[in-house]
């Protein structure tokens, strides 16, 4: 007979545990010290003490009542069911998912993305790429750094990087994605996720364009440049060269292809 709510609302501690019992193996163990208990006996391919197979019995604890309610608990036993019916120990399973959520709640975006600039760093990349890829998470830190790397979908990316595209600044909000993107791939490496959200985000920021900057031909006036450059003028351009000059000597060092500067803003 299955199980109402009446009867487990009306159920009262006894001196020695005492189970009430729905359907299918699911039950309510209630204890002497009032506590209600949701359990599933279920059984499992298994070897007795001299290795010969038989049958074992086994029970997954479902939560308590009335946090977990029997409405609740038997969709948790029809999950269960599932499991069981594909073969996997509803149990085992269970456990499966405890490490992996604790797992992701250790190895969130930003330790993994530090993770990935220490091993850059063991690779030799020039001091310029790694502040440069120090400086990517620290923009990122506020809005996806805390987060498991294992909920982050594309949308929490995108909207972690409009702020910046917001500003104008184009060029660092498609830097910043690609940084992501290398971050993502390492945690696809090492299985710490399944997939790269990156690849679902291409088009999605406003492309930066060129900037041609007129040659200075006369010798007097260069004079005039080095003082500007003197005053700090020109700073993003100089940002952008000297980002650009930096991932060249890490992909001649690695052997890589270089993309040459003035066709790099069309890749």
């Amino acid at each position: 007979m299955a199980l109402t709510n009446t009867a487990i609302q009306a159920a009262k501690p006894k001196a020695k545990p005492y189970k009430l019992t729905d359907e299918k193996g699911l039950f309510l163990l209630i204890n002497p010290n009032g506590s209600r208990l949701w359990r599933l006996k279920f059984r499992v391919d298994g070897a007795d003490a001299a290795g010969k197979p038989r049958r074992v019995e086994k029970l997954l604890a479902l939560g308590g009542y009335p946090e977990v309610s029997l409405k609740a608990a038997r969709d948790k036993w029809d999950e269960a069911r599932e499991h069981h019916a594909s073969g996997i120990d509803p149990s085992e399973q269970k456990k499966r998912e405890k490490v992996a959520s604790r797992l992701g709640a250790v190895n969130t975006f930003a330790s993994i993305a530090e993770k990935v600039i220490e091993k850059n760093e063991r690779e030799g990349l020039a001091e310029a790429t790694l502040t440069k890829r120090r400086w990517f998470l620290k923009l990122l830190r506020p809005a996806i750094g805390k987060r498991p790397i294992t909920e982050i979908q594309p949308i929490d990316i995108l909207n972690a990087l409009r702020p910046i595209e917001a500003k104008g600044q184009l060029e660092t909000a498609k830097r910043t994605l690609n940084f992501v993107g290398q971050v993502f791939r390492y945690a696809v490496a090492c299985q710490y996720v399944a997939s790269d959200p990156t690849r679902d985000l291409r088009g999605a920021l406003t492309a930066p364009k060129p900037k041609h900057l007129a040659a200075i031909l006369e010798p007097e006036k260069v004079g005039g440049l080095c003082a500007a450059y003197a005053r700090g003028a020109f700073w993003n351009e100089r940002v952008e060269m000297a980002q650009w000059w930096s991932d060249y000597l890490d992909r001649l060092r690695q052997g890589g292809d270089v993309i040459p500067l003035i066709r790099r803003t069309q890749v």
